[in-house]
């Protein structure tokens, strides 16, 4: 079973417990006003099965995963890695954090430990992550990471995306 520790989150595969909360946060506005393609709406019959298409991957050490604060125990949102580009050896790397557990340096423990089990663990040559321009935080948080901006580009809904990238100096070719 995937379970990952930072300083104040545990990073874990999902369970079906989980999906009254994860509703709660898929479906407030707030959260997901800066998520590419997000629906407004999400039932629990879809939210599950989003989170079971992605389980799918966990042998591989990768996929959507929830996390919970450490010392609460409390479910707070979710992280993923993702094959988007159809290469394992580049992953996409995505969270949603409920919007009470902004500004508290989740989202930098989050991605850095999901960078660092990309790199450590699954060997992956790159970890990217795209978001609107408008979402200046999470640029902000992807550099903190130690990401580089590698692409700008215009999405089908008409927003810019950002894509930031960072490479596994490690790995070897």
């Amino acid at each position: 079973m995937y379970d990952l520790l930072t300083t104040n989150l545990r990073i874990r595969e999902f369970q079906l417990s989980d999906l009254d909360i994860l509703l709660k946060i898929y479906n407030n506005a707030i959260n997901m006003q800066y998520i590419p393609h997000a629906r407004s709406i999400w039932s629990r019959h879809d939210l599950e099965n989003k989170f079971r298409s992605h389980s799918v991957h966990y042998p591989k050490g990768y996929g959507l995963f929830v996390i919970e604060e450490l010392s609460t125990r409390q479910l707070i949102g979710e992280a993923g890695l993702f094959n988007t580009m159809n290469d394992e050896c580049v992953l996409e790397l995505g969270y949603i954090l409920d919007h009470h557990f902004w500004g508290k340096g989740y989202g930098t423990e989050v991605c850095r430990a999901l960078i660092n089990h990309s790199f450590y663990q699954l060997n992956v040559k790159q970890v990217i992550a795209r978001m609107y321009k408008a979402n200046k935080a999470s640029a902000r948080l992807a550099e903190k990471c130690g990401m580089h901006l590698d692409l700008i580009e215009a999405n089908g809904e008409g927003n810019c995306v950002l894509q930031y990238i960072i490479t596994n100096v490690r790995r070897e070719h």
